[in-house]
This record gives structure tokens, sequence and C-alpha cells, in this order.
């Protein structure tokens, strides 16, 4: 077989960095190229020239691959800067003074749930805001999970966090690893996976396991009974995401937020609440 020219193997084009993340995305949402170029509104020939580098996209269809991709807002940045393109979404600490309005409002959405619990995570399961009622389901855990960021996840599920006092365990922990595998599907995140792999670790009872309790809804409500020490709550949890179109640290944020299932947990929620507007701050 005669090789090819130098000259001639030197003019092959080679995946753009651009092509080669379209390429791992695509493939990631297991579409062929003939399925994305149908709902992107573009050739095949041309989506597969975008793809090993030999034709260089717009930015408008840069954006329109990544919206008919559902691509994370924090990688659509990384992917338009392979593209050779501005990122045009914001990453600002909800810390940060621009951020105040945002803050007071999910802080007002928080309080305004009280006496239920209700809390709000960023990207990695981190919890970074509460009202005052989580504080009081959380005491118990090992001081240890409880410095620092705290997991909401690692709590949740460690042997010694509130694993023990959690009744439907087993419920509630394939209901958590179904909301993780989502994510991990969608934004291929390496932290996230990991945590997943720690948290399967975890023991999956501690011999008090209520089986699986109705009141499930899946994607929607699920149930949760836990011991508070000074009694049992059964609640219904439901998460809340919050869209942006412009800002990453919003899109990433969700409120995790509990309603009680019957008047007996309503009413030791309450009493909850007085405890807790009664100690000092």
């Amino acid at each position: 077989m005669t090789a090819l020219p130098s000259t001639t193997r030197s003019s092959l084009p080679t995946p753009s960095p651009f092509g080669e993340r379209l390429r791992h995305w695509r493939q990631r949402r297991r579409l062929s190229q003939l399925d994305l170029a149908h709902v992107a509104d573009v050739s095949t020939r041309h989506l597969s020239y975008v793809e090993t580098g030999r034709a260089s996209p717009s930015r408008d269809m840069v954006l329109r691959l990544l919206d008919r991709l559902d691509i994370p807002l924090r990688e659509r940045n990384t992917l338009l800067e392979a593209a050779g393109y501005a990122p045009m979404y914001r990453e600002r600490s909800l810390d940060a003074p621009d951020m105040a309005s945002a803050r007071a409002a999910v802080k007002r959405i928080l309080d305004c749930h009280e006496p239920w619990p209700a809390l709000a995570m960023d990207r990695h399961w981190n919890l970074v805001m509460a009202n005052r009622m989580v504080p009081m389901l959380m005491a118990g855990a090992s001081p240890r999970l409880l410095e620092g960021s705290i997991n909401v996840l690692r709590l949740s599920l460690h042997p010694d966090g509130l694993a023990p006092r959690i009744a439907n365990l087993r419920q509630w922990r394939e209901h958590l690893f179904e909301r993780l595998r989502q994510q991990v599907h969608a934004t291929g995140d390496d932290t996230l996976a990991a945590l997943l792999a720690e948290l399967k670790a975890y023991p999956e009872s501690f011999g008090n396991d209520a089986g699986t309790l109705p009141g499930e809804h899946h994607g929607v409500l699920m149930p949760f009974q836990f011991d508070t020490g000074q009694g049992v709550l059964n609640l219904v949890s439901t998460t809340t995401v919050f869209g942006s179109p412009v800002d990453i640290t919003l899109q990433e944020l969700a409120l995790e937020t509990f309603f009680p299932a019957d008047e007996a947990s309503a009413k030791l929620l309450r009493s909850l609440a007085a405890q807790a507007e009664a100690t000092p701050s």
C-alpha cells in the first residue's frame, strides 16, 4: 500500500477542542449526528465538519447546539471559549454584594416555610442556607460532619450522621441515589460521581427499617420518616430548582422543603419551632 505524501497527511483536519467537546456531549446525550442535526436545524455534513474541526461554527450555531443538548450553563462557558467566543454566563458567590437581592429572596422563602424545615444547597449538595428548623433536625450528628462546608447527602446517609434515625432509610437512599445519578449524567461532574461512590459504601439499614412508605410520587414528593428524639416526624420532601438564563449560581441552587404528612407531625414541628423561638440566637 502506498503511503500518503507527507503534505497530504499534514493537511488532514484534526478535531478541534470544541468539536471534541461537542461530540462528547452529543454521545453523552445518546444522540446520533443525524438526531442532533435535525433538532438543531443544521445539515449532518456540516455538523460532522464541526466535530472534526473542518468547519468553525458561528456563535449562534454554538449556542443553538448547546441549547439542544441541554448542556449546563457552567459547561456552556467552557464550550464557548473552546469555540473561540467569550463566555456569557456569570458565576458569583451568593455572598457577593450584587447577589444580595437573590440571597434575600432565598432566605425569605426558607424563613416563610417555617415551622416546616427547608434548606438551600449548591450543585455539590453543600448546605448554603437553612431556616431555624434544620439545625434542630441535625442535632446529634457527629460534630465532624457539621464542620466547615456541610454536605447534606453525606450528613443524611452517614452512619454517624442522620441515617440511623431515618426509618425508611433504604427508600430515602434510593431516592437520593437516583437524583445524584441524574445529576452525574446531566453534568458529567466528577465530584458528584465520587460522592455517589462514597455514599453507596454506607450501610443500607440500621435495623429499624420501616420499609417503603406510601406517598412517593417520582420526581415530585418523597416520604421521609425521622426520629427527632422528641417524637417521630412523618414528612414529605420536594425539591425546587431555580432556572436562570444568565447566572450559573442561581441555576445550580436547589431548595429542599419538607411538609408534615400528618397532624401529629405538624404538631411536633410547631412545638420544635416554639423551642427554637425561645432559644437565644
